[in-house]
Order: structure tokens, then C-alpha cells, then sequence
């Protein structure tokens, strides 16, 4: 059975479908943008800083750093309070300087072969413009933590710990941490542009390169 033949569109017709398809195009593209494109420029404006670090930094990542990772483009860490000598801090507090962020624990074995490479490379090259943050991670006999440091020779590292485990779970949440040691290479803007899993040498040659060149930007 031959169908009828349909009338064809009147040129209003056609032309409020034209409007109806280019406005909700329009609201596609807004809805991306504003979920998509919107923060990634606000995470460029941010970050601008680590940005032009990071595209120098990748070729240093050899020898005894050569499991890091670049993070790019890079990111602002997210917030929370850990527990400090003098009281609660943030990251936001140490915004301005360049720092080594290292997440530790006693009972992981890898964490406490490193300590004393970090504890080296604070006592070196630690001060007003760079800083090694150790956060320790135990949750539980969180007393013997001091009473290891001592026994092992840890002088210069402050002493930073997150009983309650916040940083690991919203590290965890972000993709940049599954276990420990983990080390994220932090920007004077508060922003990452490397991450490592697992130990490293810190006071190597290597480290020392990939720092130095961090602080001359």
C-alpha cells in the first residue's frame, strides 16, 4: 500500500526547527564548557606556574627517580588538615615554596628504607624556598612513631602526622595514591606537576638535579 504523500514544510516551520536545533546545540556546548572547559581554565590559571615547570622537569625524571611521573597539566592538590609541631596545617600552608610531599608509615618497609635519604635531603636543601613534607600515616601505636624516628637518625624532617588518615583518602580519590610510600613533587603555586609510587633515593644526584631546576623557575 503506497503511503500518502506529506505535505511539505512551510518555510516557518522549517525555519523554527533551524532555531530549535541551534539552541540546543548552544545549551550542549554550554553544559560541556562549563563542566570541562570552564575548570580546566581556571586549573591553567591556577597552576600557570607548575605549567611551565612541568614541560622542564619530565627529562629529569632518570636514575634514581626515574619511576616518577609527570602530572600534566598539572593540578592543585586537594584540602586537608594534617597534624603539625605548632598545631593543625594544610597544604595552603605552605604555598610559596617548592615542596617534597611524601606520605610514610612505620610498618611500610620501603617507607622507612627512604626516611633517612629524605631526612638527608632536608637537612641539604631545605629552607625558605623548598622543604621535604614527610606526613606519616599510621593510624594505630601512633607513640612509637617519635620513639622510631630517634632510633633511626631522623633530625631534621618535621615531625607531620595524619592519625585519621584524611590525606591518603583524599589523595586516594583524586587517582594519585594506591599505597605507600607515594611522593608528590608540589609547585610554589600549591600545585602537582610529578608523582612517584614507591621509594626513591632523594638525596641522589638525580633528585638534586630535578629540584635545583624546580626552584630556578
Amino acid at each position: 500500500m503506497t503511503e500518502p504523500a506529506r505535505a511539505p514544510l512551510s518555510r516557518r516551520t522549517r525555519a523554527s526547527l533551524v532555531a530549535l536545533g541551534l539552541l540546543v546545540a548552544g545549551s550542549a556546548a554550554f553544559v560541556l564548557y562549563g563542566r570541562v572547559g570552564g575548570r580546566g581554565n581556571a586549573t591553567e590559571t591556577i597552576c600557570a606556574d607548575s605549567a611551565v615547570i612541568s614541560r622542564t622537569l619530565a627529562p629529569l625524571f632518570k636514575g634514581e627517580i626515574a619511576a616518577m611521573r609527570a602530572i600534566n597539566p598539572p593540578r592543585p592538590l586537594p584540602e586537608f588538615a594534617f597534624k603539625g609541631p605548632d598545631g593543625a596545617k594544610t597544604l595552603s600552608d605552605f604555598k610559596g615554596r617548592v615542596v617534597l610531599f611524601n606520605l610514610w608509615a612505620t610498618w611500610c618497609v620501603p617507607c622507612r628504607e627512604e626516611m633517612p635519604a629524605l631526612d638527608r635531603l632536608e637537612a641539604q636543601a631545605g629552607d625558605a624556598a623548598f622543604t621535604v613534607l614527610a606526613l606519616n600515616m599510621d593510624t594505630r601505636n601512633t607513640e612509637r612513631v617519635p620513639q622510631w624516628l630517634d632510633e633511626n637518625g631522623i633530625k631534621t624532617l618535621t615531625r607531620y602526622s595524619d592519625p585519621e588518615g584524611k590525606a591518603f583518602q583524599a589523595l586516594r580519590k583524586e587517582g594519585l595514591v594506591t599505597g605507600l610510600p607515594t611522593t608528590l613533587l608540589v609547585g610554589r603555586d600549591g600545585c602537582m606537576s610529578g608523582a612517584m609510587a614507591g621509594p626513591a633515593k632523594w638525596d641522589s644526584a638525580e633528585a638534586l638535579a630535578l629540584l635545583r631546576a624546580a626552584l630556578e623557575k
